[in-house]
């Protein structure tokens, strides 16, 4: 293997490891909420520092506003931008996360502290619609609207209404023989 590209992979796999490290620590504060205060300076610490290294600007509209988004994170891949329409970017969060089907979508809200952080630097809103944290789903969908726009039609996933939890009592029994 020639020595540039084991030295493209090496540093492909040290920024997944870092990336899948910081996710396991925001998530062990996010899920903890008497730790909301230190998730929210450690998610806009983590924002502060993808706005600067990754030269994150005002966007001039929709489509820039989601590529701006798009350029915090180490691969376009893993936040594909699905569709833009009436001034509403959606996208979706490919990235595993350690809050995948745990249901505590708070915790997700807490996280996505850093993307609301880009998103408003980058002139814009941030909400995720739904999210990995969720039972049966593997990635997030987001939308990102300029700032200054309303979001009542957008409905945010720690917001939506949880079905009841059933307990072992109330699951039917299987049929006897």
């Amino acid at each position: 293997m020639p020595p540039d590209m084991a030295k493209h992979r090496l540093g492909a796999r040290l920024i997944k490891a870092s990336v899948g490290a910081s996710l396991a620590v925001s998530a062990w504060f996010a899920r903890r909420p008497r730790f909301n205060a230190v998730t929210s300076a450690l998610m806009r610490a983590m924002a502060r520092l993808a706005i600067r290294t990754k030269g994150i600007r005002e966007a001039r509209d929709a489509a820039d506003l989601g590529a701006q988004w798009q350029r915090a994170f180490p691969s376009a891949k893993q936040v594909p931008i699905r569709r833009i329409e009436n001034d509403t970017v959606y996208a979706e969060i490919h990235t595993p996360c350690p809050l995948r089907g745990t249901g505590d979508v708070h915790a997700c809200h807490r996280m996505m502290e850093f993307d609301r952080a880009v998103a408003s630097h980058a002139g814009g809103q941030f909400v995720v619609l739904r999210s990995q944290a969720e039972p049966g789903r593997t990635w997030c969908e987001v939308a990102l609207r300029r700032g200054g726009l309303p979001l009542t039609d957008l409905t945010p996933a720690h917001e939506r209404p949880r079905p009841p939890a059933q307990s072992p009592a109330s699951l039917p029994r299987p049929a006897s023989r």
